[in-house]
């Protein structure tokens, strides 16, 4: 059965489901089972905390440890508050180190106690190093469970002490080499230790790190530099170039969907929600939304100042072609910094090409102006026959595109340049600017050319 036809009946039979007290109920409960548990943690998170409770208690041991890993931070923050001590243990057990790391900002400081006096003492301590790094450095993100080997070991020994390792450490394609006190050396693939006689040393066949990131670089320019050079995983290493962990493919997905849902946010004028829209406090998402709305409505009201001081000499039937002129303004303004934004996350866009991309984007400027310009005035002229209404509006056009154009393109490198996200300057904080600039242009070109 589908999926969704089966969280459908479960939503309509959920008592029966729970207490398995009828064969619809047990029939309904053993198709949930089968599913896999990132389709059961999706569902489970949509339910109500009460019902999550009460379902997941139901479940078998390993089946509620496999479907935790699959839920969102604030889900197993929930999670972990709510079950039973023997079985907190378990879980805190089965999560990697780095997995509990998200979650310390999620729980108060007398249930963090509580977890660390339930984890081993070496992961106890091993978490409270983590927790000097950033959320959103490489350091925070990092997994520091992995197997490194030295560099004076030989292929035989290190085959060995890989078989030994494994179960308890995580294994990656790629191996990184450090010295005896721990330093970075380079790294050395699976498969080199199959293409090399059992004698030989490690240190006479290592290949140098394309890329290294340092803990307290950010989690955003470490995936466009493992973009960059096509890199599956990165090494982190301490200020001393001392070997911390790595920074898998896997993390670098999850990076770049959080970064990517923050740009959403920033370009709708918004701050990065940290949680899903049904996880955030429905008075929180209303602040939130509504305090910068209320912003850019006092801003936009400048627009309408301008049109009052200058309603007397602008004829009444130019006023039709005003919302055409806005939206212009606002369309060319997203437009244009969406492009900024986009190139400057991917680094196809940096400060070293900057003039060459703005040069670009001048001359793209001008030829846009012309063409909308011109569609502009035989937009205006075929419906008034006003040749001088339709030169208004051309030019209006023109100078508004133009500016637009201008704009979206330096206020993001701009905001780069100061440590600012660049995201902030498109959708509607550029698009109210550039209302208010367009009317003035607007009312300042009626004036020159009628007067």
């Amino acid at each position: 059965m589908n999926p969704e036809k089966i969280f459908e009946q479960i939503e309509r039979h959920f008592d029966s489901v729970v207490l398995q007290d009828s064969e619809l109920g047990k029939e309904l409960w053993r198709a949930l089972t089968s599913l896999h548990p990132a389709d059961i943690a999706a569902y489970m998170s949509n339910v109500s905390k009460d019902q999550f409770v009460r379902l997941y208690a139901t479940f078998p041991q390993p089946l509620q440890i496999e479907i935790f890993h699959y839920l969102s931070d604030s889900y197993k923050a929930y999670t972990l508050s709510v079950v039973e001590d023997k079985l907190k243990a378990k879980i805190l057990e089965s999560m990697s180190l780095d997995e509990f790391t998200d979650l310390v900002g999620l729980v108060d400081k007398e249930e963090l106690a509580h977890y660390f006096k339930l984890m081993r003492k070496k992961d106890r301590n091993l978490v409270i190093s983590l927790m000097k790094f950033g959320p959103d450095s490489a350091g925070g993100v990092m997994d520091i469970n992995v197997i490194s080997l030295s560099n004076d070991l030989t292929v035989s020994k290190s085959i060995v002490l890989l078989q030994k390792l494994q179960p308890k450490k995580e294994l990656h394609d790629v191996i990184y080499v450090t010295d005896n006190n721990n330093k970075l050396m380079g790294h050395i693939n699976l498969e080199d230790l199959v293409m090399h006689s059992p004698k030989t040393q490690l240190s006479s066949f290592i290949k140098q790190n394309e890329y290294v990131a340092h803990a307290d670089e950010d989690q955003e320019l470490v995936a466009q530099k493992m973009l960059h050079y096509h890199l599956t995983t990165v090494p982190v290493v301490s200020k001393e170039d001392q070997f911390l962990g790595v920074i898998p493919s896997e993390t670098l997905a999850e990076i770049l969907e959080e970064e990517g849902a923050e740009d959403v946010y920033r370009i709708s004028a918004m701050s990065p929600i940290k949680h899903t829209y049904f996880e955030t406090p429905f008075f929180k998402l209303l602040f939130e939304r509504g305090y910068i709305l209320v912003i850019l409505l006092l801003i936009e009201s400048f627009a309408s100042i301008i049109l009052h001081a200058h309603e007397a000499t602008i004829p009444a039937w130019l006023f039709v072609f005003l919302t055409m002129l806005v939206s212009v303004g606002g369309n060319t303004s997203s437009q244009t910094s969406a492009v900024v934004i986009q190139g400057l996350a991917s680094g196809e866009i940096n400060f070293s090409n900057a003039p060459r991309f703005l040069r670009r984007e001048f001359l793209m400027a001008m030829l846009l102006a012309l063409v909308l310009g011109v569609t502009a005035f035989a937009r205006v002229f075929f419906s008034t026959y006003s040749t001088i209404g339709s030169f208004i509006i051309a030019i209006t056009t023109a100078a508004i595109v133009l500016t637009s154009v201008v704009l979206g393109s330096l206020v993001p490198l701009i905001l780069k340049r100061i440590g600012s996200d660049p995201a902030f300057s498109a959708g509607p904080f550029l698009a109210t600017v550039m209302d208010i600039l367009g009317i003035l242009m607007f009312c300042y070109i009626v004036k020159i050319i009628l007067m």
